[in-house]
C-alpha cells in the first residue's frame, strides 16, 4: 500500500529482552481436552525471548518490528502497533492473517491489506479507533515461509505433533507476550481474522478467556456439514486436527467463548462454509448465549458474498468492537 511508503522514523535495533511470564494455565475440564488434542506442544511456561528489532512512524501509527522467541524451536517475526501520541494502557487485537495460498504474504496483511479485504488496512483501521494491535507470522508464512506447509504437517505428524495446535501455542504465548507489555490493557483484548485467521480467532477465544471479544470473518465452518458438502479439499491441511471430530463439533468449541462477545461474519456463497452448517452453529450458540443470560452478545451475520471482506462488514466490524472492547 502507498499509504506506508514514507517512513518517518526507524531504528536498527532498538531492545531484546526476555520475559519469564508464564502460559495462562488456568483452563476448564473442555479447555483442557481441547487443547489436549494438539499434539505434542512446547511447555507453555518457558521464557519468552523479544528482540525489537526497528520502530517507525507510519501515517496515523507506531510500528514495532519484532522478533519473538516463542516456541523454542522457529523464530517468530511479528508486528506490534498502537495509535500515534497514544498514552497509557490500550485495548488491543491479537490479529491473526489468513491463508489464500499466499504463503509469502503472512503478517504483511495487517500493514499492508490484501486484495480480498477492504482499505485501510486493519492495522491503521484499528489504530484510527484507538486499538493497539499485534500480528505474527504462522508457520509456513511470511518471513517463516522457507518451508511448505505440506512438508512442515507431515514433518510434524511424524513427531507427534499437530500443525494447527503449533500454529495456536504460538499465538496463545502472543498473548502471553501482550502480558508483558505496559502499555497493553489486559482487560480489554479482543482477537479477530479472515480466512485461516477467522479459524485462529475462534480457537483462540475458546481457548483463553482472556480474550474478551471474538471477531471471525469468513471461516465459521461446521465440520460436519463440510463432510457432508465433499469440502474437505477446501481448506489447508494444517486445518485438521487428528480425532477432533471425536470429541468436539464446530459449535462446542465456540460454546467454549460464551458469555464473552463473539461476532461471525460470513458469505452466503462462501464454499468454506457451508450454510446448513453455519445455520447450525448460530442455533447452537444462541442457546448457549441465551442460557448464560448473554443473549446479545452472540451475532452471526451472513452477507450475500462469497469469501471476501466488504464494506458493511468492515463496519460492522469495528462497530462490535467500539460496543464490546
Amino acid at each position: 500500500m502507498k499509504i506506508f511508503l514514507a517512513i518517518i522514523a526507524s531504528a536498527i535495533f532498538i531492545s531484546c529482552t526476555t520475559t519469564k511470564h508464564t502460559g495462562n494455565t488456568k483452563m476448564s475440564p473442555e479447555q483442557k481436552k481441547l487443547y489436549s488434542l494438539l499434539g505434542k506442544l512446547p511447555d507453555r511456561n518457558r521464557p519468552i525471548k523479544v528482540e525489537v528489532t526497528s520502530r517507525e512512524e507510519k501515517d496515523d501509527i507506531i510500528i514495532e518490528y519484532l522478533t519473538l522467541d516463542l516456541n523454542g524451536l522457529e523464530k517468530v517475526p511479528a508486528y506490534f502497533t498502537k495509535p500515534k501520541n497514544s498514552t497509557g494502557k490500550l485495548p488491543v487485537v491479537l490479529f491473526n492473517h489468513s491463508h489464500f495460498g499466499q504463503y509469502n504474504v503472512g503478517k504483511d496483511e495487517f500493514l499492508y491489506g490484501r486484495k480480498e479485504m477492504q482499505t485501510p488496512p486493519y492495522a491503521v483501521a484499528l489504530a484510527r479507533q484507538g486499538y493497539a494491535g499485534l500480528c505474527i507470522d504462522a508457520w509456513a508464512f511470511g518471513k517463516r515461509a522457507g518451508r511448505s506447509e505440506q512438508d512442515i504437517f507431515k514433518e510434524m505428524l511424524w513427531k507427534g505433533q499437530v500443525m494447527w495446535g503449533m500454529m495456536v501455542y504460538d499465538n496463545l504465548r502472543a498473548l502471553d507476550y501482550l502480558e508483558t507489555r505496559k502499555d497493553v490493557d489486559m482487560s480489554r483484548v479482543a482477537t479477530m481474522g479472515m480466512s485461516m485467521g477467522s479459524t485462529m480467532a475462534w480457537w483462540l477465544a475458546a481457548l483463553d478467556t482472556r480474550i474478551k471479544v471474538c471477531v471471525d470473518l469468513c471461516c465459521l465452518t461446521d465440520f460436519d456439514e463440510l463432510i457432508k458438502d465433499n469440502g474437505l479439499s477446501r481448506h489447508g491441511i494444517y486445518y485438521y486436527v487428528p480425532d477432533l471430530l471425536n470429541h468436539f463439533s464446530t459449535s462446542q468449541i465456540n460454546a467454549l467463548i460464551a458469555p464473552r462477545p463473539h461476532f461471525g461474519l460470513a458469505g452466503r456463497y462462501d464454499p468454506l462454509t457451508p450454510v446448513k452448517g453455519l445455520e447450525k452453529i448460530d442455533a447452537a450458540l444462541k442457546k448457549v448465549y441465551g442460557d448464560a443470560g448473554a443473549a446479545d452478545a452472540w451475532q452471526l451475520k451472513i452477507y450475500p458474498v462469497a469469501h471476501v471482506e466488504t464494506e458493511e462488514m468492515r463496519k460492522d466490524i469495528l462497530d462490535f468492537l467500539k460496543k464490546w472492547l
